[in-house]
């Protein structure tokens, strides 16, 4: 018996004639695919970009305005991100670091400045909304050597203890003397309720700023 496989019929030849057959969707997108490539691949050898570097990193720029104000006195006049707060322009671009940043979401006062002659958590205060503000920090309450008389009374008083919210307490009581609401030692409270002491300093910082106002 022969053990030989049959051989497969030759497909029949095309006619000169005839077309070739339709190409397959298969093969469409493989071949749409590859051309693609070589289009793309070409633009960025031959150095030919679609976008141009330029607007591309412009585009990816955060939008920014020029404010000028007054600082402790000074005139600046500052370029700044929107988004930038009072605090971070106080710190990161003039140096003032007297304000500090505690919880950064204005429930702690740590920041709190006087804008204008009234209380402002510095945290919560987008600087391009300060054009033309007058602004007081911590630095700017002292006259040279001689302390601000709340700053000397929360020393005759022992106010403190870590001295973090020390600022802000302080540029708050100077501003709650200003207000007049130091009536009693619980409008104090009252009204300097918005900074908090984690240290537990409350009825030192009451007396020094009822010694400020002459209560005492």
């Amino acid at each position: 018996m022969s053990t030989e496989l049959p051989e497969p019929a030759a497909p029949p030849p095309t006619g000169a004639g005839e077309s070739p057959a339709a190409p397959t969707r298969r093969t469409f997108i493989a071949t749409s695919t590859a051309v693609g490539g070589a289009v793309v691949a070409s633009g960025v050898i031959g150095g030919t970009l679609l976008a141009d570097p330029e607007e591309a990193t412009a585009s990816e720029r955060p939008p920014s305005s020029r404010v000028s104000l007054t600082v402790n006195g000074t005139r600046h006049t500052v370029t700044v991100d929107n988004r930038t707060s009072l605090l971070d322009l106080l710190r990161e671009h003039l140096g003032l670091t007297g304000s500090k940043k505690g919880c950064n979401a204005g429930a702690c006062g740590a920041c709190t400045v006087l804008v204008d002659g009234q209380r402002h958590n510095a945290c919560l205060t987008l600087a391009v909304r300060l054009e033309g503000a007058e602004v007081t920090t911590v630095e700017g309450l002292a006259e040279g050597d001689q302390l601000h008389p709340l700053q000397q009374a929360f020393i005759d008083q022992d106010a403190f203890q870590c001295g973090y919210c020390t600022p802000g307490q302080i540029v708050s009581g100077v501003g709650c003397i200003q207000e007049g609401h130091t009536g009693s030692p619980e409008e104090i409270r009252e009204w300097m309720s918005g900074n908090i002491c984690r240290c537990g300093c409350y009825v030192k910082i009451v007396r020094a700023v009822e010694q400020t106002a002459g209560r005492k």
